[in-house]
C-alpha cells in the first residue's frame, strides 16, 4: 500500500471515531459486548479467554485523587514477549542532558528541515533540550518531529514520561492500547506513560512538538479565585473507545526506557486490547475550546492564567512543566500595553507557533519554529512590536489570526549538542530587541 493510500485509509478511519470524554473520569470501555467484567478486576478467569492486566501510572499508595491506573484485558499479556535489545537512539536524548552547558542566552530555531523519504514519526523525532533526570522521574524533554511515512508493524511506548504532542503540519492518528485518536494542528494529544502506541498520518507530511513529561502526570490547573468554570474544561477532553489488533505477524516493539531505546520483535501486535477501565488513559484536546480568562480593566495578565495543563512539583504553585495556550481572545484593556510585557522569569519558557504570527513577535518566529527563554533571561516584544502597541488606538482587538503555546519548567533547559549547532538555529535573534532606544527624559 502506497504512503497516499495509507493516508487515505487513516482519513476515513479517524473521521468514524467515537470517543469517551472527561478528563481524569474513570473510563471504561469494550470493542466485544462482554469483554468487561463487572464486579472485580481479576476475575478467575477473564471472559473471553482474554488475560486481566493492570498498568500503573502512579504507586499504588498515591492519594485517590493522584493514582493512575487502568486495568486492562487483552489477548495475550503483555509478560509474553522475547528480550529486549539496545537500538542506536537517533535524534533522540534524554535527561540529564550533559552535551552542553546551560546557556542563558535567547536561543530561537526555524522549523525542522524536512526528513529524508521513508521517515516516520518515531524515527523524525529530535530532542531540542530539557531539565531533571529521566531515570529520577523528574523535569521534561522538549521533542520536535518530522515525518512523511506511517509507521508499520512497529509500535512506541516511553517508560520514562508521558507524552504530550503537539501536531502543527498534518493530522495524526493514534492507535493506542486503549484505542484510537486523532490530532491535529490546532489540537494537542496525551499518551501516559508506558502506553503503547503507533502512528500513522492523515497527510503526506507531518510536523510538531512533544513535551515528554518525566514527573508528576500532567493534571487541569486549580482555579482558585477564578471559581469553578474557566480555562480547559474537563469534559472537553476525549477518550478513545477500546478498538483491538488481532493480528499475528511480527511487529516491533521499541521502549523509551531510562534515556536509551530497546527493541524487541514481537510475533503479535501489543495493540490487542479488547477492553479496559480506569484513569490512566490517552486523550485529545482542541485548544480552541479553552475559555480564555483575560483582563477587561488593565494590564496583561501573567502567563500562567493561559495555562491548559500543570505537572505538579513538590513545592505548591511551582510546575514541573506547565502547558499553556494563547488561544483565541479579545484584548480590550485600557491604557494598557497589550502585547506580552517585557520580562525575566525564574520560570524556564520554550515557545512554539502551530498557525499564522504570535502579537509579541513582528516577524522571525514562524509555525513549526520555536524560541526558548531560559530561566532569568530577558525577554519580551520586539522593537517593531513595541513602537507599534505603544501608538496603537486602544479600541477592543481580537486575536484571532494565530496560535502559540508554551512549555515552561521551573528548572533551566538544557539544549542539547545537535540543537545549538543546529542549521536552523537563528544566529541573529538577539537582533530583534535592537533599536529599542533611550526615551527617558527628566
Amino acid at each position: 500500500m502506497s504512503d497516499g493510500d495509507t493516508s487515505e485509509q487513516a482519513r476515513k478511519t479517524a473521521e468514524a471515531l467515537e470517543y469517551l470524554t472527561g478528563f481524569g473520569n474513570e473510563h471504561s470501555s469494550e470493542a466485544v459486548p462482554g469483554a468487561l467484567p463487572h464486579g472485580r478486576n481479576s476475575p478467575q478467569r477473564a471472559p473471553l479467554g482474554l488475560y486481566a492486566e493492570q498498568l500503573s501510572g502512579s504507586a499504588f499508595t498515591e492519594p485517590r485523587t493522584h493514582n493512575r491506573r487502568s486495568w486492562l484485558y487483552r489477548i495475550r499479556p503483555s509478560a509474553a514477549h522475547p528480550p529486549f535489545t539496545r537500538v542506536d537512539n537517533g535524534g533522540l536524548r534524554s535527561a540529564p542532558f550533559t552535551e552542553t552547558v546551560p546557556d542563558p542566552n535567547r536561543l530561537r530555531w526555524n522549523p525542522l528541515p524536512d526528513p529524508a523519504p521513508g521517515t516516520d514519526f518515531l524515527a523524525g523525532l529530535w530532542t531540542l533540550g530539557g531539565n531533571g533526570d529521566a531515570a529520577q522521574r523528574a523535569g521534561m524533554a522538549i521533542h520536535l518531529y518530522s515525518a512523511n511515512a506511517a509507521m508499520t508493524d512497529r509500535v512506541f511506548s516511553s517508560s520514562d514520561g508521558e507524552l504530550l504532542i503537539v501536531p502543527e503540519r498534518g493530522g495524526l492518528l493514534l492507535r493506542t492500547e486503549l484505542g484510537l485518536l486523532s490530532a491535529r494542528p490546532g489540537e494537542m494529544a496525551l499518551i501516559p506513560r508506558g502506553v503503547r502506541f503507533r502512528v500513522e498520518l492523515l497527510d503526506a507530511n507531518a510536523r510538531g512538538y512533544v513535551c515528554e513529561n518525566y514527573g508528576q502526570p500532567f493534571e487541569l490547573p486549580n482555579l482558585g479565585p477564578i471559581g469553578a468554570n474557566g480555562l480547559a474544561a474537563a469534559r472537553d477532553f476525549r477518550a478513545p473507545v477500546a478498538a483491538y489488533e488481532d493480528v499475528d505477524r511480527p511487529t516491533e516493539v521499541v521502549n523509551k526506557y531510562c534515556g536509551n531505546l530497546w527493541t524487541a520483535t514481537y510475533d503479535h501486535s501489543p495493540l490487542d486490547v479488547v477492553a479496559w477501565h480506569g484513569t490512566h488513559v490517552p486523550y485529545v484536546y482542541d485548544l480552541r475550546r479553552f475559555n480564555v480568562i483575560g483582563s477587561i480593566s488593565h494590564d496583561h495578565p501573567d502567563p500562567s492564567i493561559f495555562t491548559v495543563l500543570t505537572s505538579p512539583s513538590d513545592t505548591p504553585g511551582l510546575a514541573g512543566v506547565d502547558f499553556v495556550v494563547f488561544a483565541p481572545r479579545w484584548l480590550v484593556g485600557e491604557d494598557t500595553f497589550r502585547p506580552p510585557y517585557f520580562h525575566r522569569n525564574v520560570m524556564s519558557e520554550y515557545m512554539g507557533l502551530i498557525e499564522g504570527a504570535y502579537d509579541a513577535k513582528a516577524e522571525g518566529f514562524v509555525p513549526g519554529g520555536g524560541s526558548l527563554h531560559n530561566m532569568m533571561s530577558a525577554h519580551g516584544p520586539d522593537r517593531e512590536t513595541f513602537d507599534r502597541a505603544s501608538a496603537a488606538e486602544l479600541k477592543p482587538q481580537k486575536i484571532d489570526d494565530g496560535l502559540a503555546f508554551m512549555f515552561e519548567t521551573r528548572w533551566p533547559i538544557v539544549a542539547t549538542d545537535q540543537a545549538a549547532g543546529a542549521e536552523h538555529l537563528q544566529r541573529g535573534y538577539d537582533d530583534v530587541w535592537r533599536g529599542l532606544e533611550r526615551h527617558f527624559r527628566a
